[in-house]
């Protein structure tokens, strides 16, 4: 697993310079693991929600969205199994009294070595701890980490305590009076939203097996060992679709959507080679299938999306716990049956990840005469957090109040900016910055001829085109 930290390092400051994201409530310090969105890491965000939303809600006939509530009925989850599931094997120091999530523990300790050039060695350790953590071999987990000399990053020592497990749900209490107060959860993920409604959607929809309910939402992890930036956060958002099929056919539906969510990847501007699939060694208690897809980060390979087959579990133990009969009944083979799950399971943030990752560049742009370079972030036009940015050569001779005329001919179609301040080429390596795909520059000769020039974010090219056009030829390049 190839690693580059300085260039993640330069993407996260990157992140914070130019108003994408911060660290949540840095004024007091910060808070672990919890992130804000800034006024361009926000558009982006929704941009990438609004695209994964029209590619599963628009474009598929067959597939609804809902919009469930954060809060659930407490016995959701022990149905959904999180209760007594939703845990990760976690070993503490002794020494530091830090505590570790053995999987993350033995994976930094892999990316040393591949540092240190004994990438064959790491990968046995990998493998050797996948074979583990599919038994549930605790003892076995920490004689790893002991053979190894595993270290802990605060003490130094290897003074470890046994391997126990951690449950990752956030509990809280929902009533006006703490004694009467019952103990409820924060959704640890999206997709019991879409279970609990399976049976709403289908009858006032009146849906027909296959059918998909998707769903954008937050969710919230107690995750102990939170890092990587926005990869792995402790409130985070997902795009989830559950897709309802007639039991026996998940193996076709399994393989259908993984090609198909493959396809929608490779439509955000992304070289195939930075994907990957990576089947699960231990499948999840619900599942009878399941792989990531996983994108080449700066930090290595991770996982993006999940496409898992869980087969009816989640509607059978919905069954059992509310006594609500959930089943379908099929009319084509005038059938009753409780049905299939395929999901397909996108997280929001590691994608706005993954297209900050894909889109930044550093640029040399010297020449013997004349040093020069370039931070630009190549977004596909339909992700730009802005599309158009309209640029005054001068605040004067009525150049303001024809770029002013532009921006309120093109602002009601999409994300546009306006600038005046500074040197023309000053403010074209600001929107390169941000990403910002097109800019127009009102000149002179625009009050002559109704020309403005139009540059090129990845190209820098430039070329005159009338005003009358500006607008269509954004509009092209974002549909």
């Amino acid at each position: 697993m190839a690693t580059d930290n300085n260039r993640f390092q330069a993407i996260i400051s990157h992140c914070k310079e130019y108003g994408f994201i911060f660290q949540s409530s840095e004024i007091y310090d910060g808070l672990s693991a919890v992130y804000d969105y800034g006024q361009w890491g926000s558009e982006l965000k929704k941009n990438i929600k609004d695209y994964w939303w029209k590619s599963m809600t628009q474009l598929h006939e067959n597939i609804v969205g809902i919009d469930a509530a954060i809060f659930m009925h407490p016995t959701t989850w022990k149905a959904s199994g999180h209760v007594d599931n939703f845990s990760d094997p976690m070993i503490d120091n002794k020494d530091s009294k830090k505590r570790y999530r053995v999987d993350h523990l033995i994976e930094g300790y892999v990316d040393e070595l591949e540092k240190a050039g004994k990438k064959a060695e790491g990968d046995a350790l990998i493998a050797s701890m996948d074979q583990l953590l599919a038994a549930n071999d605790f003892d076995g987990l920490k004689k790893l980490i002991e053979d190894n000399k595993i270290k802990c990053g605060v003490s130094g020592t290897v003074n470890w305590t046994d391997v126990r497990q951690f449950n990752l749900m956030f509990s809280t209490q929902l009533g006006s009076v703490a004694e009467d107060a019952s103990e409820i959860y924060l959704r640890p993920e999206t997709a019991q939203g879409i279970f609990v409604n399976f049976l709403n959607v289908q009858k006032t929809g009146r849906m027909k097996i296959p059918f998909g309910i998707a769903q954008i939402g937050k969710a919230f992890r107690n995750e102990i060992v939170a890092r990587q930036f926005i990869f792995r956060m402790r409130e985070f958002e997902q795009m989830e679709m559950q897709f309802f099929i007639r039991p026996g056919s998940q193996k076709e539906w399994y393989e259908y959507w993984k090609e198909a969510r493959m396809k929608w990847h490779m439509t955000l501007g992304i070289p195939a080679d930075k994907y990957r699939f990576h089947d699960h060694v231990k499948l999840a208690h619900y599942a009878d299938a399941a792989c990531d897809i996983e994108f080449d980060f700066p930090i290595g390979f991770k996982e993006v999306e999940g496409i898992h087959s869980r087969t009816d579990y989640d509607l059978s133990r919905h069954q059992e716990f509310s006594k609500k009969k959930m089943q379908y009944f099929d009319p084509e083979i005038n059938q009753n049956y409780i049905p299939y799950v395929i999901e397909t399971s996108i997280g929001l943030d590691r994608t706005v990840l993954m297209v900050l990752s894909n889109a930044y560049e550093e640029q040399d742009l010297s020449t013997p005469e004349k040093p020069d370079s370039r931070v630009v972030l190549k977004f596909i036009p339909k992700l730009a957090p802005i599309k158009l940015a309209i640029l005054p050569l001068t605040k004067k001779d009525g150049l303001p109040e024809i770029a002013r005329q532009i921006m309120d001919e093109c602002k009601t179609s999409f994300k546009c900016f306006y600038e005046e301040k500074d040197a023309i080429g000053k403010r074209y390596r600001r929107q390169d910055a941000i990403g910002t795909p097109f800019c127009v520059t009102v000149d002179h000769q625009t009050k002559e001829d109704q020309t403005v020039t139009i540059r090129y974010r990845d190209t820098m090219q430039q070329e005159r085109i009338h005003i009358n056009k500006i607008k269509e030829l954004v509009e092209k390049q974002i549909l």
